[in-house]
C-alpha cells in the first residue's frame, strides 16, 4: 500500500497509484487512462500543506521529476520552469545571474506549480503583493480529460486569474512563468510594543511606514518586523539571516517540544515556557536596539528539507481586515486564555501575523476586497488531539470575526467558512470547476465537501 505523508506527519493518504511523470505527455496519458490511474487524480509538490488538499485514494501525481529550468530572460524579466521545481532551488538558478523572484516566499520547499495555483503568503516582500501567484504571467497545464491548456497575462487573462487559485481542480500544472527582478538587499528592523498599549492609529503608522510587515507576538508583546529597501547587505547581515533560518528550521520548535515532552509537571512546563518566551523577547528587543540588519532578499527563504521531526512545527492561518486586526488580536488572547483554562492547552511558539495588501490577481485572492492582517497560531505538536481541538475552536473564533481561511493552510476548514469568506466568488469558482471537470476527475473528498452547489446569480 502506498502512503504519502505531509511535511509534519499530520496528514496521511493512501493512493492506489503514485506516479512520477517526466513530461506533459506522460501526464496526458495518466489522465486519459482511468482504468490504470483511478480518480481522484491529485498533483503533489512538497506537500507542506496542512489540509488534505492533496489526499487521494486513487492517483497521486508526484511532480518531483519535473524540476527543470526552462528559460531565464533578463530582457523580459521572466523565469520559466517546470512545476516540480522547488522555490529554493529556483532562487539559486536566478541568483547565479544576479536575479530574484519579486516575492521570495519564506517556505522555500514550495514548488512552483503549487505557488502558481494555490494560496501563499509572504508579508516581508509585500510592497506590492504578498501572494506569489500574482506574479505568475503564464501557466501551462493538462486538462482533466488530458488536453493541453495554457493562459497568460496577454492570452486569456481571465482564465489565468482562475488558474492562479485553482488548486489543481481545473488541470495539472506542468510549467509556470514568473516575473522577476534584479537581486536586491533588504533591511529588517524590529519594534516591540505591548498589545495592551497599542492603538489602531499606531498600527496604521507602522503599516504605512513599512514596505513589508510581519508581527511576532510573544506573551502580550507584539514585535513588528518591518522590511525596507537597503543599498547593500550589512557586514553582519548574512550571519543574522543564517541564524534566522536556523532558528525557524529547527531551534524554536525543538525547544518548544523539549519543554512539552521532557519537563515533568504543568507548573514547571509553564515556568520553562515563560522563560523561553522571555528569551525570545530579549532577542527581538536586542535586534530593535541594534537597528536590525540588512541582507540579500533571497536569504530570508528557509529550506526545510533537512529539518528533523523534532524541529518541525504546524500552524493555521486566518486573515482579518486591517482595521479590525488589533481588536481581533486582543480577542484572540482572551480566547486562548479561556481555552487554556478549560482544556490545559496553549500554543508553545510565538504567534505570527502577516500583513498582505489588497490583491485581485486571482479569483480566490484572500485580499480581494481590502488589505488584510492575519493571526497565525504556531505550535510544535506533541499531542495531536489537543492541537486539533484548538484548531476547530479557533476556526469558530475566526469565522465569527469575518476571518478568511486558506484552503491549504487552515486545517479543518468547512464549506460555511469559505462560503462566508469568499462570497459570490466561491460560487463562481465552484461553478467553473464543475464546468471544466464535470466528472470530478481531479476533485477529492476534501474539495467535494467545500465546493458550493449553489448556482451563480445571473
Amino acid at each position: 500500500m502506498n502512503t504519502i505523508v505531509n511535511y509534519d506527519g499530520s496528514i496521511k493518504t493512501h493512493p492506489r497509484m503514485v506516479v512520477q511523470p517526466a513530461s506533459a505527455a506522460e501526464i496526458q496519458a495518466i489522465l486519459r487512462d482511468k482504468s490504470h490511474h483511478p480518480s481522484p487524480v491529485r498533483a503533489k509538490g512538497s506537500y507542506h500543506s496542512l489540509t488534505p488538499c492533496v489526499s487521494s485514494d486513487g492517483t497521486i501525481i508526484d511532480m518531483a521529476r519535473m524540476n527543470r529550468v526552462v528559460d531565464i530572460s533578463p530582457e523580459r524579466m521572466t523565469f520559466t520552469a517546470q512545476a516540480g521545481l522547488q522555490f529554493v532551488d529556483a532562487q539559486k538558478a536566478l541568483r547565479a545571474k544576479g536575479l530574484q523572484f519579486i516575492t521570495n516566499i519564506e517556505i522555500g520547499n514550495l514548488t512552483l506549480g503549487s505557488a502558481a495555483c494555490c494560496h501563499t503568503k509572504d508579508a516581508l516582500d509585500g510592497a506590492e503583493f504578498g501572494q506569489v501567484s500574482s506574479y505568475v504571467t503564464g501557466i501551462k497545464w493538462i486538462t482533466p480529460d488530458g488536453q493541453l491548456g495554457e493562459a497568460s497575462e496577454t492570452e486569456n487573462p481571465e482564465l489565468l486569474r482562475l488558474m492562479r487559485s485553482s488548486y489543481g481542480l481545473c488541470g495539472i500544472v506542468y510549467e509556470v512563468t514568473f516575473r522577476i527582478k534584479p537581486l536586491e538587499a533588504i533591511h529588517f528592523s524590529y519594534l516591540p510594543r505591548l498589545i495592551d498599549e497599542l492603538t489602531q492609529e499606531e498600527v496604521d503608522r507602522i503599516i504605512d511606514s513599512s514596505e513589508g510587515l510581519t508581527c511576532w507576538t510573544v506573551g502580550r508583546t507584539a514585535h513588528f518586523q518591518m522590511r525596507r529597501h537597503a543599498d547593500r547587505p550589512s557586514l553582519i547581515g548574512p550571519v543574522c539571516a543564517a541564524i534566522r533560518r536556523k532558528f525557524w528550521s529547527g531551534i524554536e520548535a525543538k525547544a518548544a517540544r523539549f519543554i512539552e515532552q521532557r519537563v515533568p509537571t504543568t507548573p514547571l512546563k509553564n515556568l520553562a515556557r515563560n522563560r523561553w518566551f522571555a528569551g525570545n523577547r530579549l532577542i527581538y528587543s536586542a535586534l530593535h536596539l541594534a537597528g536590525g540588519f540588512s541582507f540579500s532578499n533571497p536569504d530570508k527563504t528557509i529550506d526545510y528539507r533537512s529539518t528533523s521531526a523534532s524541529g518541525k512545527y504546524v500552524f493555521t492561518f486566518w486573515a482579518f481586515p486591517r482595521r479590525q486586526w488589533l481588536e481581533t488580536l486582543r480577542a484572540y488572547f482572551d480566547f486562548a486564555e479561556r481555552h487554556f483554562k478549560k482544556y490545559g492547552f496553549r500554543c508553545n511558539m510565538p504567534l505570527g501575523s502577516y500583513y498582505i495588501r489588497k490583491d485581485t490577481g486571482s479569483l480566490l485572492s484572500y485580499t480581494f476586497d481590502q488589505d488584510m492582517f492575519s493571526i497565525d497560531p504556531v505550535h510544535a505538536r506533541t499531542d495531536e488531539a489537543d492541537w486539533e481541538q484548538f484548531l476547530k475552536e479557533f476556526n469558530e473564533f475566526a469565522y465569527h470575526r469575518i476571518g478568511v481561511p486558506l484552503l491549504n493552510q487552515s486545517p479543518f476548514v468547512e464549506q460555511r467558512h469559505v462560503a462566508a469568506a469568499y462570497g459570490i466568488r466561491w460560487q463562481e469558482f465552484s461553478a467553473r470547476v464543475r464546468e471544466i471537470d464535470p466528472d470530478g476527475r481531479l476533485s477529492n473528498p476534501f474539495f467535494d465537501a467545500l465546493l458550493s452547489r449553489a448556482e451563480v446569480p445571473a
